[in-house]
């Protein structure tokens, strides 16, 4: 990478300060407050989530954003009460959850292709060959974008860690490629991208820096840092920006299983296509009744009144009858070590 050469000391960085953050419990006052890691794709969700909660039970709980696979890893390892992520946990990382795995959905959301083309107001529409030409390498100035774009290189912008939305992103351009493009927490794009960052607000802040930039990140990350938003073709050959009416219709038949993930949702037949599904990681057991207690309180705040909050921030709410399900699931579930 041109920009990012020190990506490995970076992510150490951030997960050692993470961890410090998240697991320190020396001050007795917060012995009981709950403390999680993981997706930045919900990020400003959960961000909301923690306002509210405190405002109205008084308590609160933190949580930091430092990728799905991140999430994923500090969970296994017992190192957070909670974890958050937008990819499914493998088989062989679900074996490494000593005290069980209960995923709790809290939302649908979508991935925003967003760009900086100074002194452009045409709007940018991207086909689907376009699209999986630019993140290939294959076209690489944005005349052949459109012939009326100035002559500037196409500068991408991409998530440098294990992420969930670049999972999204990779697994649609898999499809739509009949598998050219190998679906990845961390893929090989196959061409030198112009730099990498271990968060979304990293790749906003970036694409606002470089003219002829081009990355992805959340819809409301790119909302809150007032992007530029690609238009996407969709699989009715509508070319559609990631709105909140856009997410429901691509999310509207979206099944889930019994464990509460969800059937193959990328490339739906209507709506937005780059979306997505996001999930909160419990224990089945705890090691005390104080932290079972904490966490059934939280989740069943988040799957009722909490889910009031989602549409104001462009998620879309998880279906009543599914929340029903769930939190049946938690207060059956959760349980203190041993049981």
């Amino acid at each position: 990478m041109k920009t990012f050469t020190t990506v490995n000391q970076q992510i150490a960085v951030i997960a050692l300060t993470a961890i410090a953050t998240i697991i320190s419990h020396t001050n007795p006052v917060f012995a009981q407050l709950l403390r999680g890691a993981g997706a930045s794709f919900p990020q400003p969700l959960y961000e909301r989530y923690q306002v509210e909660y405190e405002r109205d039970t008084g308590k609160r709980f933190k949580y930091t954003d430092i990728g799905s696979g991140a999430g994923i890893r500090l969970f296994a390892n017992e190192s957070v009460d909670f974890g958050s992520t937008t990819l499914i946990p493998t088989p062989i990382e679900q074996n490494q959850m000593e005290n069980g795995l209960l995923m709790v959905p809290t939302a649908g959301g979508a991935l925003a292709i967003v760009y900086n083309l100074k002194d452009v107001t045409a709007n940018v529409k991207l086909s689907r060959d376009t699209l999986a030409k630019i993140f290939t390498g294959k076209i690489s100035n944005w005349q052949q974008v459109n012939s009326r774009f100035p002559n500037r290189d196409i500068q991408v912008i991409v998530r440098s860690n294990s992420s969930g939305t670049s999972f999204i992103l990779s697994k649609y351009l898999e499809q739509i490629t009949n598998g050219k493009i190998v679906a990845s927490r961390k893929p090989n794009w196959g061409f030198e991208v112009f730099s990498g960052h271990t968060q979304d607000s990293g790749v906003a802040g970036e694409v606002r820096r470089i003219d002829g930039a081009i990355g992805y990140v959340q819809a409301g990350v790119a909302q809150r840092n007032n992007l530029s938003v690609a238009r996407i073709e969709n699989q009715a050959g509508r070319y559609v920006k990631p709105t909140l009416e856009e997410t429901k219709k691509a999310l509207a038949n979206v099944k889930f299983k019994e464990d509460f993930t969800a059937e193959n949702i990328n490339n739906p037949g209507d709506g937005y296509p780059l979306v997505s599904l996001t999930w909160l990681l419990f224990y089945k057991r705890y090691p005390n009744r104080d932290t079972v207690t904490e966490s059934k309180e939280l989740l069943t705040w988040i799957l009722t009144k909490g889910q009031s909050f989602n549409e104001e921030l462009e998620y879309t709410k998880i279906p009543e009858d599914v929340t029903q399900k769930v939190i049946e699931s938690i207060n059956n579930e959760l349980r203190v070590i041993p049981y």
